[in-house]
């Protein structure tokens, strides 16, 4: 039999064994299983080595949790529609749902190449008619209830992608004279239309969204920092300004205290008063369109002026009314009390429009009296009639009681969500036009509402399919015309997580009683970069559903891990930059042992031949270690020795340790306690004939925990050592004995091993003939424990020395204690002297091994001329 292990030779058979085995379908009955959820992947045309990452995490976290015993939903499924689909399939001249299929074929042979065990069986492809009714139906649902709006709006217009997109697809790009706002697919910069839309109405939910991250302890800080900022969650005041007869503008303020310095009031384009005044006034109308048709950053501070005087509700002064393209139509209200000597944007507005600056908060302290700039800070109210002198913060309290026409108010920066795409390959939006009716909703008894045959048009397809658009009004029966917008595909994964619930279930789009057992998610992994796009849509999506009497549970997800980004040459793999590294080139498991071994699964990492060659090697040397034994190359022994009990305990150690590890996620510690635990292994080997029984328990061991980070060689492994059934349904392996201070124990043995190194080099012994080990007596341990247990604040010396056992030791304990107070805040665990003494008589065996002497472990005596130097966790140490 050949010596070297080879995945690819055994792949395919340990594939059909665990399809014949159902080993990753998760039962219907299963009572509340550990869901693990990887991000679906979209359909792009193959796997590359952010899936492989992404995947390899939920894989192997989803095996260990099998092999604890639980029962386990690892499912898989594909985000197929979307733009892109759409282009590729343009590019080569064919449909999108012909490449989507393709893709989507390949992508699956490639993630069961790669060993990952899902449950096929609940597999879905959101571009499947089965799957997007359900996006239909859930689509009037929230449409009865409500939480959609079909309303003209300013949008982000993508030229190239020839769609509209969501604030959240549209990001900044540096370029030599600032930034600008491009497309977060394509990159081009991003232009505004006046379009009529489809909304769901997210803003309903901002609050309890805003609120709800404060409960999300499983989720990174960096994620929900995020979600915090784009909902932009802001206390203040509005302030109500009389215009006119009969008008009122209410404007929202965070820096009440200075109101008195308000010179202007300004009103977004898109504000109700400003709508009202356009209809009368031609250069409003005017302004109000250049600015809606305008680029982001075009129309920069300049404004309309309306003619219109608004009174100050504090002071009775008249000032007056604009129209600016600065003030945005949903944030705040929609208008600003404009304070140009405490803020910047108003500042520069002021500056362009020649209005008055007013000062009225002074800084506390040494200020720059040449800075032109606007003070932005709190300080100290001036002119401001009574509020003179009061503190920022003190006069904010006091105004908001002064007057009816201010009141406290917190407002959000989110936006609806904007779902509307001009695009073919997406849900057509389950809605028809009727002259006499409206808007009206498909009914359920008509979804879904399918996608005609493709043809390649310049423009939205849909529009020009007109023999799919023309249809029936539901209500009146009178011709209509079907929208022919479809849905941004993140509608599609904001509810996936559910549909994989029950998959074929027909009534509704998943079973709900199920999905108030199942959910929340036990681990989610994905990307950063989908915060507030996907991250946030599916917190939306739940709460909305709850809402509907769908779903019990109102967050999705308990434990979010995001995955880092693979490198290569010190930027992010990918072919466009030339440096992709396809999953197959290494095979599979070096390339999964190495994804998960480079790094911890948030932190970036650099793909080098070096690294990837380790993990190979790794493999080797575990296979060549097994078969050896299982051919019967080493002899081996039926009786135990003493230097037995240290490797017994060593497998205890390492089960505590790598099940501790993959609880955290830390699949790089996992590898490197497992390449520690075979250098162990094969050290124990060589130093005499192996106890078989102790020595075949830590094989075992070994292939048990390596499998789920590499299940071909586990299944490989576990088979050669004769165990009944597959690694993938073994038992995880446990301790035989309490393993409560392994790390202590292990820290014992290093630092004892280091320090012998470090005086064998210091002196120079290069033969040693005998090393001596003093376990420290056992009054020490007591004031040791006295130490480590007492207050920052308690005298240490006093309590350790009116102990009875370490008083009667003197001078000697006095110094000691001394030691402990002065570096009490230091002291690290340490178990008692006679524990201390069992592990280190059972390591003794490494110490002769490694320096070829003789090895001596005792107690400490009070004669003992090296009892003053033995510690807890510091043995003295002797070498002749």
């Amino acid at each position: 039999m050949s010596r070297r292990y080879d995945h690819s030779r055994v792949q395919e058979y340990w594939q059909h064994v665990w399809d014949r085995e159902d080993v990753y379908d998760c039962p219907d009955d299963a009572e509340d299983p550990t869901y693990v959820l990887g991000m679906f992947p979209y359909t792009s045309g193959a796997l590359h080595m952010g899936h492989v990452r992404n995947y390899a995490i939920t894989d192997a976290y989803a095996r260990y949790r099998r092999m604890c015993g639980d029962d386990v939903l690892h499912p898989m499924g594909w985000d197929a529609f979307g733009l892109p689909a759409e282009n590729a399939a343009f590019e080569r001249d064919t449909d999108p749902e012909s490449w989507t299929r393709t893709c989507i074929d390949r992508m699956r042979d490639e993630l069961e190449t790669m060993g990952f065990g899902y449950d096929w069986s609940r597999e879905i492809t959101t571009c499947d008619p089965e799957y997007y009714r359900w996006n239909q139906w859930l689509f009037t649902r929230l449409h009865d209830a409500g939480l959609v709006d079909y309303e003209a709006a300013t949008v982000n217009w993508c030229p190239d992608c020839e769609t509209v997109l969501a604030d959240a697809q549209v990001i900044e790009d540096d370029t030599e004279d600032g930034t600008e706002e491009v497309c977060w697919r394509c990159e081009t910069p991003v232009g505004r239309r006046e379009l009529d839309q489809w909304f769901f109405t997210i803003t309903d939910y901002a609050a309890e969204l805003h609120a709800g991250l404060d409960d999300l302890d499983g989720w990174p800080e960096g994620v929900r920092d995020i979600q915090r900022n784009w909902i932009g969650r802001q206390e203040g005041a509005r302030v109500t300004f009389e215009v006119g007869e009969d008008e009122a503008v209410d404007a929202f303020t965070t820096r009440l205290d200075t109101v008195f310095g308000a010179t202007y009031v300004a009103l977004s384009p898109g504000h109700d008063l400003a709508a009202s005044l356009a209809e009368d006034d031609e250069a409003i109308a005017e302004y109000v369109a250049d600015v809606r048709e305008s680029d982001p950053g075009e129309a920069g501070m300049s404004g309309v002026d309306t003619g219109l005087t608004a009174t100050h509700p504090l002071t009775g002064d008249e000032i007056p009314v604009y129209v600016a393209a600065y003030v945005l139509d949903d944030v705040g209200t929609g208008a600003v009390m404009g304070v140009p000597a405490h803020n910047e944007r108003d500042n520069r507005f002021a500056s362009e429009q020649d209005l008055p600056v007013r000062e009225v908060v002074e800084p506390i302290g040494e200020t720059d009296e040449s800075s032109t700039a606007p003070f932005t800070g709190d300080g100290m109210l001036t002119n401001s009639g009574e509020y003179d002198g009061l503190a920022s913060s003190a006069a904010r309290e006091q105004l908001l009681a002064a007057d009816d026409a201010i009141e406290s108010d917190v407002t959000y920066r989110l936006r609806d969500w904007l779902i509307s795409r001009q695009r073919y390959w997406g849900t057509p939006i389950p809605m028809v036009h009727c002259e006499d009716c409206g808007r009206v909703p498909v009914p359920d008894e008509d979804l879904p509402v399918e996608l005609p045959e493709f043809v390649q048009t310049t423009g939205n397809p849909l529009d020009a399919a007109t023999e799919w658009k023309e249809t029936e009004c539901p209500d009146c029966g009178n011709p209509a015309e079907r929208e022919t917008d479809t849905m941004d595909t993140f509608v599609d994964s904001s509810w996936y997580f559910l549909r994989y619930l029950s998959p074929n279930f027909d009534d509704a789009p998943f079973d709900s009683d199920t999905a108030d057992e199942w959910l929340p998610v036990d681990v989610y992994v994905g990307g950063e970069e989908h915060a507030v796009l996907h991250l946030l849509y599916i917190r939306f999506f739940t709460r909305a559903l709850a809402d509907l009497g769908l779903l019990d549970v109102r967050e999705p997800v308990d434990r979010l891990i995001n995955q880092g980004t693979v490198l290569h040459s010190g930027q992010k793999m990918s072919k466009s930059k030339g440096n992709a590294i396809a999953p197959h080139e290494y095979g599979a498991e070096t390339t999964r042992l190495f994804v998960l071994s480079a790094a911890h699964p948030q932190q970036d990492f650099e793909w080098t031949v070096k690294d990837v060659k380790n993990s190979y090697e790794f493999q080797q040397d575990l296979y060549r270690m097994v078969l050896a034994f299982s051919e019967g190359d080493h002899d081996t022994r039926t009786e135990s020795a003493p230097h037995d009990a240290y490797l017994e305990r060593e497998i205890d150690r390492t089960v505590a340790a790598v099940t501790a590890e993959y609880d955290r996620f830390r699949f790089h510690q996992v590898v490197n306690e497992l390449q520690r635990f075979a250098r162990l292994l094969r050290r124990y080997r060589n130093y005499e004939p192996p106890y078989k029984y102790a020595y075949s328990r830590g094989l075992r061991a070994l292939s048990a925990m390596v499998a789920p980070i590499a299940p071909y060689l586990g299944e490989e492994l576990w088979n050669h050592l004769g165990e009944g059934g597959l690694a993938a349904e073994a038992d995880w392996p446990t301790p035989l004995h309490d393993v409560d201070d392994y790390r202590v124990e292990r820290q014992l043995i290093r630092r004892t091993l280091d320090d012998v190194r470090d005086i064998t080099e210091v002196v120079d012994i290069e033969d040693p003939e005998a090393i001596e080990i003093v376990v420290a007596q056992d009054w020490k341990y007591r004031a040791y424990e006295i130490a480590s247990e007492a207050d920052a604040e308690t005298a240490v010396v006093g309590e350790i020395m009116d102990d009875e056992v370490v008083g009667d030791h003197g001078e000697a304990a006095a110094d000691f204690a001394a030691a402990l107070q002065e570096r009490q805040a230091e002291l690290e665990p340490t178990m008692d002297a006679d524990r201390e003494l069992e592990v280190l008589e059972q390591a003794a065996w490494l110490f002769e091994d490694e320096f070829g002497a003789t090895v001596t472990v005792r107690t400490a005596t009070d004669d003992d001329e090296l009892a003053g130097k033995a510690k807890p966790n510091k043995p003295a140490i002797h070498i002749s």
